[in-house]
């Protein structure tokens, strides 16, 4: 299954046993459509995600980061401590394609300035 969604928070690593690592991260789906009464609704979904190929993928896995993610998807159900019934979605992440985003992707880089005062150049190109 392909996924593409944001970022909702920087990626953790943990480690678990036998010396794996793990990179947790989740990711927003954003969607919207028109109900029968012509309504524009607008629904996310969640994904709790992890990747188990290398760690140092969770230094690009950052909140904001536009993300293609490819991989199985699963549904999991639990009781909380507060007694209500709770689902979500996992999704085991097999490869990570980067769109952009991020902040990484916030840094604004300074416009280059030209101070060349030739500007009477007669030529259109």
């Amino acid at each position: 299954m392909n996924i593409t969604g944001r970022v909702t928070a920087d990626a953790q690593v943990r480690n678990v046993s036998n010396s794996k690592t793990v990179v947790n991260f989740s990711v927003a789906i954003n969607d919207s459509y028109k109900n029968k009464v012509g309504e524009r609704i607008e629904q996310t979904t969640y994904f709790d995600c992890a990747y188990w190929l290398s760690p140092k993928v969770a230094q690009i896995l950052t909140k904001g980061t536009v993300v293609e993610l490819t991989g199985k998807v699963s549904a999991r159900a639990w009781t909380g401590s507060d007694g209500q019934p709770h689902a979500g979605l996992n999704f085991n992440t097999s490869q990570i394609k980067l769109h952009g985003g991020g902040k990484k992707a916030d840094a604004v880089q300074a416009p280059t300035v030209n101070n060349n005062d030739d500007t009477k150049d007669d030529l259109p190109f």
